[in-house]
């Protein structure tokens, strides 16, 4: 349903008149944007121009600065965005952030959220006004292209509260009339797109088929093809018999992955007899399956692994061969003005390599380069780099880092299990302590204090630089000298940890502020 409604023009842009009107109508609104450097900046204007006056989002303010130890200047616009009542929303913030927004969103107190699509998908927020700022979006060679109508209505549903309101408004912004009329013969009155079977996506397909026959489910050519032929990829691809080798080659790669096992295969096989080829898994495979690897990827780290075993390696060959794989994507891709200094930087590591370096000319290099940019980025994590730096670097925000690592976890992990049951013992001490530095984001050199709870990045180093380098430097520390580093409670949680118990009345501490919990005031501050 469209209707008619009046809005004061007080600003210049239509969405900070859309915003103003649904503030003093006591409502909420949530704008879509395409990119997070667009949402940010459309919460900074509401912010700035449509305040929001409450003592709690003060509060909620030094929260949400408070998430990191060290705030980026990401954490410290979000932070100034909601202490006057707006907020913004993407897959750059940390997933501690992200709750206290939307919590704090659903109780009213965020009258205001700017953020990309990925708010629409999945995301139980509903507003009483949603609007669509941008109907555009890059699409790389192609240019600006616009948005499916499925990604439209996904946005436009998020409009109105079940049970609370009677109706929504979902508002698009048109500059002209014939913008005005393509929006409704393409989003308002036009039909969505077509509906695609993710099995047609050769990852995905790979991965089923080898589950299939790890839990049993299939166990031959022709329980297979009968599986395959009852499914929603089957009904769209129409042909059979071209669905039925893609299911076979799938098969040979398998097989040849030493990943399943073929008995009864013989070079000719009737219609009538695609039942005396029998499939079962091979001990890895089983566990490929488990740890819900793609084929392709479990196949390319055992070929990387067994590479290790034969020639020297760094930490850096292993994040290369993580970042090599289809699960770390998207990769940070290498700029025009960054491609001399990125192989410039490679010629450093070259020797380590454990996977194949392509022809400068072939269309995998630029790929390749930036599994090589990615590298570096992991890399520059476990030596300690800043997260500002790396949003400066890198342009990858906290939320991104932290995306990447927990794939990285799962990567590696996968990896470990791999060596294990290759019988790789030297590889698994690397890798696995190449984990827990990425879990950390560390130098070798602190390991060891992070061992004990409570203790991450920031206080290991502090200690490890105030010459508390091994737990007996810390067992034989003083008390008051290392609640002077990490806190009082800390300190007595590491001692108690360390078989010292100390009553944490007797500690007397002089007072300071401790890195990282400088309250919002201090950056709203002119410099």
């Amino acid at each position: 349903m469209t209707k008619s409604i009046y809005i004061r023009e007080s600003f210049s842009e239509p969405v900070l008149n859309i915003i103003e009107d649904t503030i003093k109508r006591d409502k909420q609104a949530i704008v879509f944007v395409n990119t997070k450097r667009g949402a940010e900046s459309q919460a900074e204007k509401i912010a700035l121009k449509v305040r929001t006056v409450n003592s709690k989002l003060e509060k909620l303010s030094d929260d949400i600065l408070k998430v990191l130890s060290s705030p980026t200047k990401q954490c410290k616009r979000l932070a100034l965005c909601v202490k006057n009542g707006s907020a913004f929303h993407h897959a750059g913030l940390t997933t501690k952030q992200r709750e206290l927004i939307e919590d704090n969103f659903r109780n009213g107190l965020i009258k205001v959220i700017c953020a990309t699509p990925t708010l629409a998908m999945g995301v139980d927020l509903p507003a009483f006004r949603v609007i669509i700022r941008d109907l555009k979006r890059y699409g790389g060679p192609w240019g600006m292209s616009d948005i499916p109508v499925l990604e439209y209505e996904q946005q436009a549903g998020r409009a109105g509260r079940p049970g609370k309101e009677d109706y929504g408004e979902a508002i698009c912004i048109a500059k002209t009339d014939s913008q005005k009329d393509k929006i409704f013969e393409k989003y308002i009155n036009g039909s969505h797109e077509e509906i695609f079977s993710k099995l047609a996506v050769e990852p995905v397909l790979r991965t089923h088929v080898l589950s299939l026959i790890a839990s049993e489910f299939v166990s031959d050519k022709k329980s297979l093809f009968e599986f395959f032929d009852k499914t929603f990829y089957a009904f769209q691809y129409e042909d059979l018999v071209k669905l039925h080798s893609v299911l076979e080659r799938i098969i040979g790669l398998l097989n040849e992955w030493e990943l399943i096992k073929i008995s009864g295969r013989k070079d000719f096989v009737s219609a009538d007899s695609l039942n005396e080829e029998k499939y079962e898994t091979t001990i890895i495979g089983k566990r490929v399956s488990e740890l819900y690897l793609d084929p392709y990827t479990a196949n390319f780290i055992m070929i990387c692994l067994r590479k290790a075993t034969s020639k020297k390696t760094t930490m850096f060959s292993f994040l290369q061969m993580l970042s090599s794989t289809l699960e770390i994507r998207p990769l940070l891709r290498v700029k025009v003005s960054e491609y001399e200094n990125v192989q410039n930087k490679l010629l450093e590591f070259k020797d380590y390599l454990l996977s194949k370096e392509p022809s400068e000319f072939d269309d995998s290099y630029d790929a390749f380069l930036n599994s090589v940019k990615t590298s570096f980025f992991f890399n520059d994590w476990i030596e300690e780099t800043n997260e500002e730096v790396l949003l400066e670097e890198y342009n990858i925000r906290p939320g991104e880092t932290r995306a990447k690592l927990a794939i990285a976890d799962w990567l590696l992990y996968s990896s470990q299990e791999l060596a294990r049951m290759l019988s790789f013992q030297p590889l698994i001490k690397n890798l696995s302590k190449l984990r827990f530095r990425l879990k950390y984001g560390v130098k070798e050199e602190l390991l060891q204090l992070l061992k004990l709870k409570k203790i991450g990045r920031v206080r290991a180093r502090k200690m490890f630089s105030n010459k508390l380098k091994t737990l007996t430097d810390v067992k034989k520390a003083d008390i008051t000298t290392l609640a002077q580093l990490i806190g009082k409670a800390t300190a007595v949680s590491v001692k108690k940890q360390l078989g010292q118990d100390f009553d944490p009345k007797k500690i007397v501490v002089k007072e300071k502020k401790r890195k990282g919990q400088k309250s919002l005031k201090d950056y709203g501050k002119k410099k």
